[in-house]
């Protein structure tokens, strides 16, 4: 089985076997949705990355045998007016048609994936993308238009950040999201800003040691300190994560402390697990 998630920020692939284990993961910075908010159409590079990479990961589905498989594209398919002709593009690319899903629906696949081997438990999955996040329990969820990308292209373009634009960063993701205060001692974060954040905390990235890797709310708030402080060049010579996720990763951080103080939630379970192995769930039903 085959899984593609085409994001604002990344493009992702998991191959599994019929018992739903990992055979592979694939994740390219390609940057699909950069400056979408502003001009409401999918960046001309990234468009370009994106169906190079979709071209490499066919080739990967077609060596491992592949008998089912699922694309989807979550906040960059639904926020950019020209998605219908890229769509059509990534499907000569790949050989599988994305659909757009709603940002309910991309709740849902990434509660079931992040959750996947926790066990029973009154688990809060939190999905920090590039241009949206969801917040989602067993009882549902809710996708809000605020991400990495979004919040980088808005307040942080320009490194070292001062203090008022910082800031002025913080409050726009505290207006996406509102109030939400509901006292969650842990959550389940999933995507590239939390696994960045624990390979930039153990200063590698090693998947074994990051999933379920363990964050703070002060954590993320000392990454945010010293991340605002560094230019993006600085920032991509940082050991433990990948460096084309330099120009996102503070907006993502900023994003994560502020979700974390909205539920009250003072630490973070980190997990590999996410949306695409969702979609492999639903694969083998």
């Amino acid at each position: 089985m085959a899984a593609v998630d085409i994001g604002t920020n990344s493009t992702r692939l998991l191959i599994a076997d019929q018992d739903g284990n990992a055979l592979l993961r694939r994740t390219v910075v390609t940057g699909l949705g950069r400056r979408v908010a502003e001009t409401g159409r999918l960046h001309a590079e990234g468009r370009a990355v994106t169906l190079e990479t979709l071209e490499r990961y066919r080739e990967l589905i077609g060596d491992h045998d592949v008998t089912i498989a699922r694309a989807v594209a979550t906040a960059v398919g639904r926020n950019a007016s020209d998605v219908g002709a890229f769509l059509d593009d990534a499907a000569d690319a790949l050989g599988v048609r994305p659909e757009v899903i709603t940002g309910e629906e991309e709740a849902a696949l990434s509660f079931a994936g992040a959750v996947s081997d926790l066990g029973p438990g009154d688990w809060t999955v939190v999905d920090i993308g590039g241009g949206s996040t969801e917040i989602v329990t067993k009882a549902g969820g809710h996708s809000y238009e605020i991400g990495s990308v979004k919040l980088t292209d808005r307040h942080l373009v320009a490194r070292p950040v001062e203090l008022e634009r910082l800031e002025a960063a913080r409050l726009t993701v505290r207006n996406h999201l509102g109030s939400r205060q509901t006292d969650r001692s842990e959550i389940v974060g999933v995507a590239g800003t939390w696994t960045s954040l624990a390979g930039l905390s153990l200063g590698r990235y090693d998947p074994d040691e990051v999933h379920h890797y363990r964050l703070t709310r002060q954590d993320v708030t000392r990454w945010i300190d010293r991340l605002s402080q560094l230019s993006v060049e600085e920032t991509a010579a940082l050991p433990g994560f990948d460096p084309a996720r330099a120009p996102v990763i503070l907006g993502g951080t900023i994003v994560a402390e502020q979700v974390m103080i909205g539920l009250g939630a003072e630490a973070c379970l980190v997990s590999e697990r996410d949306l695409l192995d969702g979609i492999v769930i639903g694969l083998r039903r």
